[in-house]
């Protein structure tokens, strides 16, 4: 079946409005050749434009992992697919390997307004009066001094739980409850 012209500008501009699309533009031929592979089935029954439109972002969205998948510049991990030109640093467990790791760093916004600053200030304000509040409520759970050794002292579990003589497991179950109740206390 061939494909009509509004139909082709349609897969092409959903292939570059993809986000995968960036740094990998030399494969755009075979990212269109493998959707317009796999949706002459649905081209031909449905109609509806949006909706023609939304099932094509999916199989395009598919397509492209396929392609970046078979051309190995994907690969899948436990939090997703990486691009196998940025290497995870736990891959590199042992010694030998740590010459070979490229690091890569997410560049950060410095330019922050004194709005921002405002806001950042206030939550961490209301983290920390709603910290307090639970702390005096329920006195015996030592949240607060939990949350200082954890979040302020950068302390393990396992540290924390040797500090205050109790079980690594109560000190994740505390710290989960108490993460709880200061999420209960922003809504």
């Amino acid at each position: 079946m061939e494909f009509t012209q509004d139909k082709i500008n349609l897969i092409e501009r959903i292939i570059k409005n993809d986000r995968k699309f960036a740094n990998n533009e030399d494969l755009y031929d075979d990212f269109f050749n493998e959707t317009c592979k796999r949706s002459v089935n649905i081209v031909k029954t449905i109609t509806s434009d949006a909706t023609l439109e939304a099932y094509l972002k999916k199989i395009a969205t598919t397509s492209i992992l396929n392609v970046l998948k078979d051309s190995g510049r994907l690969r899948r991990t436990r939090e997703g697919f990486t691009p196998t030109r940025e290497v995870s640093f736990e891959e590199h467990t042992s010694p030998n390997n740590y010459a070979n790791a490229k690091i890569v760093y997410e560049p950060v916004d410095t330019d922050n307004t004194p709005e921002d600053e405002f806001v950042r200030k206030e939550i961490l304000q209301h983290v920390m009066n709603s910290l307090e509040k639970i702390d005096k409520e329920t006195p015996d759970k030592n949240y607060l001094q939990i949350f200082k050794l954890r979040y302020d002292n950068g302390m393990t579990q396992k540290e924390i739980a040797e500090e205050l003589n109790l079980s690594q497991s109560e000190i994740s179950k505390r710290l989960f409850k108490l993460m709880e109740k200061i999420k209960q206390a922003f809504n």
